[in-house]
């Protein structure tokens, strides 16, 4: 089994990058992504809706410099309240 842990990704920056996001479905995420990523350009789409309409996910599409600046990206949108989950 191959421990993905110990594994180093491999990108040539900068490059564009997806996080999913899960938010409860009342939450505006635009207003929320742009708390984060502030006048970044970005893309924002919807994914699915959760079976009981709790939960909404997205994907958020933006350009990454480096490793540093994705792993922050991800970081801060975790950290935010209005965001349950970042993949």
């Amino acid at each position: 089994m191959i421990d993905l842990s110990k594994e180093k990704l491999e990108l040539d920056y900068p490059c564009t990058w997806e996080y999913k996001l899960v938010a409860l479905t009342h939450i505006d995420i635009k207003i929320t992504v742009k708390e984060v990523i502030s006048n970044r350009e970005h893309k924002v789409k919807e994914s699915k809706v959760s079976s009981k309409g709790k939960f909404k996910s997205y994907t958020l599409e933006l350009l990454v410099h480096n490793e540093d600046d994705r792993k922050e990206i991800y970081k801060m949108l975790g950290d935010h309240s209005n965001i349950k989950m970042v993949l």
